[in-house]
């Protein structure tokens, strides 16, 4: 057997891991975090982490397999690792953004159907939060509208959120 046939056949059996792995982890997630309640948006997204996280893992396995030199591999992680690093700093990237989604979805209070109210200089911006993405938060107000809010001023500015006995007062 050739060594091409074989790299080739080490390749299709780190995918076919990859895919059975993706599968069990992800029944294994939904029944742990719907057993401590998690809502459906949450179980979503540490579903998607996991599963970026397992592509990566692959991904390394594949380029240790096809003979990507380790230092040229440092080199890459070390370019995305300073890539994330810039993200954490720059409050104008897309990247501090996908950086405040994830602050937001592990260590904020802020959750799906909280009504809430952003304090701002001049005006308040009131509403019942209804979806958390990668890059916004949106808002539907009172009157109807949806407001779409970058996660990076979210973090930023002061958030109130309302208990529902003050709600329907």
């Amino acid at each position: 057997m050739n060594i091409q046939t074989l790299k080739a056949i080490q390749t299709l059996i780190v995918i076919g891991v990859l895919i059975g792995t993706h599968f069990f982890t992800r029944n294994v997630v939904k029944s742990f975090l719907k057993k401590f309640r998690f809502t459906a948006q949450r179980r979503k997204l540490t579903i998607r982490i996991i599963n970026l996280l397992l592509s990566i893992t692959a991904i390394v396995f594949i380029s240790a397999i096809w003979g990507v030199k380790q230092t040229d591999m440092v080199v890459f992680i070390s370019s995305v690792m300073a890539v994330l690093g810039i993200a954490f700093v720059a409050q104008w990237s897309l990247l501090s953004n996908i950086t405040a989604g994830l602050i937001l979805f592990f260590n904020h209070p802020l959750k799906l159907g909280d009504h809430i109210k952003i304090i701002e200089k001049d005006f308040i911006i009131e509403g019942i939060v209804n979806d958390i993405t990668f890059f916004f938060v949106h808002i539907k107000t009172e009157n109807k509208e949806r407001v779409s809010i970058s996660n990076s001023i979210i973090l930023q500015k002061t958030i109130s959120i309302v208990p529902p006995q003050e709600e329907s007062m």
